[in-house]
């Protein structure tokens, strides 16, 4: 058994030629769909995809905060500077279709305060990866970031039909670790020096969520965003974590109940 691979959780049969384990055949082993730039609505975000012109001032303010050059030590891109340069970059960003860039919406000011993508996106294997995280200081940590990945993980593993919805980040990145956990992603392992990020090694650790697992996780996630999770104020009753511990229809839960 390969370290860190749990025998067991590898799906498998047995080749009636060979004897020998093979994975099982899928009944459907069609492509998934690509993600297309279409609004993704929610209670307290909104997806929208990536406008120069429509989202550009708002997130270059979103994005310069006193602590931008901490926000941003993990990103790929530096923190931003001139508005011009960052608008050119906006634009770039728009055009792209993979990375497929999405601007996150507070849809209670209608102000973007953040971004994310689909990206790696591969059909035929159906399989998809979120990235290019970046959530101001305004949604970070809040119920718009969270419903923006919920939204995601539903477009993706219901509507477009993947098997894999992927997570990755350096590997020096604690709260990105921390975060995906915290999303219900199940850690997978570590690439050694796997990139070179602004001319720096970059180790990566991948975290995956599969199809099979999703329907337990959205329970979670809708239990966790309901308005009764939070008091008049709009604090958390019960921390999302301390539901992911254990989610409804998992081994772990049956084993508690």
């Amino acid at each position: 058994m390969v370290q860190g691979i749990h025998d067991g959780q590898i799906p498998r049969v047995i080749d009636p030629e060979t004897g020998l384990p093979i994975g099982p055949e899928l009944v459907d082993s069609g492509p998934s769909r690509a993600p297309e730039r279409v609004v993704l609505e929610g209670r307290h975000a909104r997806l929208e995809p990536l406008d120069a012109a429509r989202h550009g001032d708002d997130l270059h303010a979103a994005s310069t905060p006193p602590d931008r050059a901490m926000r941003f030590r993990y990103m790929p891109e530096l923190p931003p500077a001139a508005p011009e340069s960052f608008h050119d970059w906006l634009g770039a960003a728009a055009d792209s279709t993979d990375p497929l860039f999405f601007a996150v919406i507070d849809r209670a000011t209608g102000r973007a305060e953040g971004w994310q993508t689909f990206l790696r996106i591969t059909p035929v294997h159906r399989c998809i990866e979120i990235g290019n995280i970046y959530w101001g200081p305004s949604i970070a940590g809040t119920r718009i970031a969270t419903e923006a990945m919920y939204l995601f993980a539903v477009y993706a593993l219901e509507t477009l039909g993947y098997r894999r919805y992927e997570w990755k980040c350096d590997a020096l990145n604690a709260p990105s670790r921390r975060a995906a956990l915290r999303f219900g992603f199940t850690y997978e392992g570590h690439f050694r020096r796997a990139v070179i990020i602004r001319g720096r090694n970059r180790d990566t650790s991948w975290f995956s969520i599969v199809d099979d697992e999703w329907p337990a996780l959205k329970a979670v996630y809708e239990q966790w965003l309901a308005a009764e999770n939070f008091d008049t104020q709009g604090r958390q009753r019960t921390r999302l974590s301390e539901l992911m511990a254990h989610p409804a229809g998992s081994p772990a839960a049956a084993a508690a109940g």
